[in-house]
């Protein structure tokens, strides 16, 4: 295996992405990974971490790569993939350069395109959904749709990617090859969690609002999030998960009081970091990914009777969407993120996905336009919009 820390920037390495290869990115760092030495697969995460963490010991492999499917449950048939890749290129930035508009030309427009399901029908699944949480005692259900869209010529992923990428410099800009020749790339906000040596730091997202070009609109929306009485309560819910699933693994944690307003080019989001310090450096970063995946950010709460409810209600198998994309090496630590703002591709066809919290207070109408919202990161990179 070839490893290098190149002197290419995290922008540079980023645009040497080719379909079949892993990239995991930001305008400050970036990871790409071309070729397999080697693959493991499991579809229990805990088992999939122990067996991952034996093969980088015993092939002196300096990482791996990979997702985890959103349904890890006991009756999942969606394997968590990971890879050993033959060669590793990083690039670290000390600061973000200003931005440069180095999109490339649009996609052509899709041949056909389809809702799944239709806007009728995720409003039926919000009300059914809101009338479930009362019934089955939950306190969150995250409910999404997809859109399905055919090309008559094969879709150039690469361009996808740097788009993506040049757009939302400050996400994780990912790619990763699933079983069955698929790719799953996507810019996401939320980073599900590091780990450094003993440090560990998540930035849980929940609660949102739609941006606006008016910029008086704009900003009316985002100090609407931060006064929202239905977001916070969505937002405690995720945060008082993370703090359970994490305190096992740490000696300590911080936890603000308080979550913070941020933005992406298309949402405002409630935000929390949470740092914490472990406790035994022997837990890697997939270790602590298989505890906190899925979180209500994407799932709901409680985890089982939530995602038994998304299965029902969703016309679709999510596979890798909400789930989780990243890396971690032979010292344990890594770096995973929330596969949301995604797509999966195959030659021709791709399917993107957007979803949102439901708790009791959730407005079918508000719910919809969040869909549309968050669908705009991929479809502006792509020309779509």
């Amino acid at each position: 295996m070839t490893t290098s820390t190149a002197p290419a920037s995290p922008v540079e390495t980023t645009a040497r992405y080719q379909r079949g290869d892993f990239l995991f990115a930001t305008a400050r760092r970036a990871v790409l990974a071309q070729g397999a030495n080697g693959t493991v697969t499991d579809t229990d995460p805990r088992r999939l971490a122990r067996a991952v963490a034996a093969e980088l010991e015993r092939s002196g492999a300096p990482l791996a790569v990979g997702a985890l499917p959103f349904d890890t449950g006991p009756a999942s048939w969606t394997p968590g993939h990971l890879v050993l890749p033959r060669t590793v290129h990083r690039a670290q930035a000390e600061s973000i350069a200003p931005a440069e508009d180095t999109r490339t030309e649009d996609l052509p427009a899709p041949s056909a395109t389809r809702e799944v399901p239709s806007e009728a029908g995720h409003k039926a699944n919000v009300l059914a959904a809101v009338a479930a949480l009362r019934e089955r005692d939950l306190r969150k259900v995250v409910l999404a749709r997809a859109l399905d869209l055919d090309f008559d010529a094969p879709i150039p992923v690469e361009r996808i990617v740097r788009n993506l990428a040049a757009g939302n410099p400050r996400h994780f800009t990912y790619a990763a090859e699933l079983p069955g020749g698929r790719t799953l790339v996507g810019a996401t906000p939320e980073l599900l969690l590091s780990r450094a040596g003993r440090s560990v730091f998540t930035t849980p997202h929940a609660g949102s609002m739609p941006r606006s070009a008016d910029p008086v609109l704009d900003r009316a929306n985002g100090a609407a999030l931060l006064a929202s009485g239905k977001d916070h309560e969505e937002h405690a819910v995720v945060i008082e998960y993370v703090v359970e699933a994490l305190r096992p693994f740490c000696r300590k944690l911080d936890v603000p009081d308080a979550p913070e307003l941020v933005s992406t080019p298309a949402i405002w989001h409630l935000r929390t970091a949470i740092t914490g310090e472990l406790a035994d450096r022997e837990v890697t970063a997939l270790d602590l990914a298989a505890a906190l995946h899925p979180t209500p950010a994407i799932c709901g709460t409680p985890t089982a009777v939530a995602r038994e409810l998304v299965q029902e209600l969703e016309p679709f198998d999510r596979g890798y969407y909400a789930g989780t994309v990243g890396w971690v090496d032979a010292a344990g630590d890594g770096e995973w993120a929330v596969a949301i703002r995604c797509a999966e591709i195959a030659s021709s066809t791709m399917r993107l996905y957007a979803g949102g919290g439901i708790v009791a207070a959730s407005d079918p109408q508000a719910e919809f336009d969040e869909t549309v919202a968050k669908l705009r990161t991929l479809l502006a990179a792509m020309g779509l919009d």
